[in-house]
């Protein structure tokens, strides 16, 4: 028989490692958020996504290459589980994205993003029955203060069709997240992202096709073809890679609270980078939102979560 002991300091350890992998995930995508910014000055929309998308997923390949990971799916119904979490997590999440900010400012739409953990916590309770526990209630209602002071003086003329979709992205994001955590695919995380991102890479290439007519670097300099990349190469193929993997190692309320950080990195560098200007109530917000990843970082996972395993 296995010691007991054994079996906690394993459980601990992995949840531990979990929760650096969130640490660095909401560093690369903080980052990641003014790269679009100005890869989008540039670059249309779609042929944007769709060649971070490839350059992504590219990246992805070789890390499970030189991983030598397992990419099978066991059957047609762990791919049918994988295409809905794809177009729920990356294809929606990179339209949506994308066009929130054309249409606003960037650290507001990663912000605004954001509201995942909301919605997420709301379908993780009635989908898979996580309630809130130890600090992540503090977490949850820190959360919901601080989104609340930053959506406000937006509603005062209208909301503008970049919030929207903002909103939306966080939506889709937290559909997608439970919807994992409820499919329970028997294939390892990595084969679960790098499926996702083929995917997606083919439903929004096909949206370049119909609406942009094809790829369209035309207006492009090399900043806008580097901005590209590199917001593929982390955004999409360093980050999804770890946050499929965090998915499936903590609940899905954890993950999601703990990513919290990813906006208020996004804020600081689209201040640096972009010459933006945060508000007074985008600093309270902002603040309150970073309190609330901290509190979810630091509160205890459920033990029946802690001990699951990529398969």
């Amino acid at each position: 028989m296995r010691n007991p002991e054994s079996l906690t300091d394993a459980a601990h350890g992995a949840d531990t490692g979990a929760r650096v992998m969130l640490v660095v995930l909401c560093c690369v995508w903080g980052a990641t958020w003014p790269i679009m910014r100005i890869a989008l000055n540039e670059v249309p929309p779609f042929t944007m996504r769709t060649f971070s998308t490839l350059v992504g997923g590219l990246a992805l390949f070789a890390v499970c290459l030189i991983r030598r990971s397992d990419l099978r799916l066991p059957d047609a119904k762990a791919w049918t589980h994988v295409a809905v979490s794809s177009l729920l997590n990356v294809a929606s999440f990179s339209v949506f994205s994308t066009f929130a900010q054309l249409g606003a400012a960037t650290s507001r739409v990663a912000i605004l993003a954001y509201t995942m953990p909301i919605w997420a916590v709301v379908l993780a309770w009635l989908c898979l029955g996580e309630r809130p526990t130890g600090t992540q209630p503090i977490a949850l209602g820190l959360c919901v203060a601080g989104l609340a002071i930053l959506i406000y003086p937006l509603t005062a003329g209208g909301i503008p069709l970049g919030i929207v979709l903002a909103l939306a992205t966080g939506v889709s994001w937290a559909a997608g997240t439970v919807y994992l955590k409820w499919a329970r695919i028997a294939a390892s995380p990595m084969a679960v992202a790098m499926w996702q991102i083929v995917i997606a890479f083919f439903v929004i290439g096909a949206c370049m096709m119909i609406f942009e007519g094809g790829p369209d670097f035309h207006a492009a300099h090399v900043d806008g073809v580097v901005a590209t990349t590199l917001s593929g190469l982390l955004g999409t193929g360093v980050a999804y890679g770890l946050w499929f993997t965090v998915i499936r190692r903590l609940p899905a309320m954890t993950a999601s609270l703990g990513v919290l950080g990813s906006p208020v990195i996004g804020v600081i560098a689209s201040v640096l980078v972009l010459g933006e200007r945060p508000t007074a109530a985008d600093v309270v917000g902002f603040a309150l939102i970073l309190a609330a990843s901290a509190f979810a970082l630091l509160g205890r996972t459920p033990p029946a979560e802690t001990v699951t395993q990529p398969t």
